[in-house]
């Protein structure tokens, strides 16, 4: 069987050794999902694609980032070209409207409307699928912004593929107008990455923060609930026992 070498910090390597954990098994599932992920990327062929067909191709892509490949698509169309572009996908996460991806641009204080105005001047051809691919596919930068929205999400140990993830596959492409526009208003890869980072832990704390205070909802109604049932079972009660001692 062929070996592939797999390079790790020192702290995670050394907390993979104490802790035993099955490095092999555990690397051939995650290479398993990216393999399936990136294929599908690849041989994805966009004539007539939407939000349905993208669902059926790209399961593990969550709905607001199918949504943002939607809207992508709908502007290589509207520009009758046959390739979808790394622009295309960084205007398709702006109008997508409310992902993670934007409020990590905001929190970098870069302001999507000013992401969306540089989008609206021409911008330069890309390397990619030309017309005589047989249909319009993904341009090769707009196929590597994908690809590493993939490896993304598998770093950080997610089963899903967001528009945070896109956008950090986005900021790294050196060779799509996408990440030019990027990094020209301040997100180089390192913040961006820092960004999402902080981005994802807030989002677990706020959900954590919602589901205590669910929690602690439900428990006050249960209480409500009991006090006003309590009565009627202390009634319920003494009746029955009026009737035990008539009989």
């Amino acid at each position: 069987m062929p070996k592939i070498n797999v390079y790790l910090p020192d702290d995670l390597a050394e907390a993979v050794k104490e802790a035993g954990v099955p490095v092999s098994a555990i690397c051939q599932r995650a290479l398993e999902q990216a393999v399936r992920r990136i294929t599908a990327i690849r041989q994805a062929g966009l004539d007539g694609a939407n939000g349905d067909t993208l669902a059926a191709r790209l399961p593990n892509f969550t709905v607001r980032a199918r949504t943002a490949l939607a809207g992508a698509i709908d502007r290589s169309r509207g520009v009758d070209r046959t390739t979808v572009t790394t622009a295309d996908l960084l205007g398709g996460v702006v109008d997508e409207g409310a992902n993670l991806a934007l409020q990590v641009l905001r929190a970098m204080d870069i302001d999507p409307t000013v992401v969306a105005r540089e989008l609206d001047r021409p911008v330069p051809d890309e390397p990619g699928a030309g017309s005589d691919v047989g249909g319009r596919r993904f341009s090769a930068a707009a196929a590597n912004v994908l690809e590493a929205a993939v490896a993304e999400a598998t770093g950080f140990g997610h089963n899903y593929v967001g528009c945070e993830h896109l956008l950090l596959g986005l900021v790294a492409e050196t060779d799509g107008a996408a990440g030019k526009i990027l990094r020209s208003l301040g997100a180089d890869p390192r913040l961006t990455r820092r960004a999402v980072s902080a981005a994802l832990a807030g989002y677990v704390h706020l959900n954590a923060q919602k589901q205590a205070a669910a929690e602690s909802d439900a428990a006050s109604l249960t209480a409500a609930v009991r006090r006003e049932v309590q009565p009627l079972i202390a009634r319920i009660e003494r009746l029955e026992a009026h009737l035990g001692s008539a009989a």
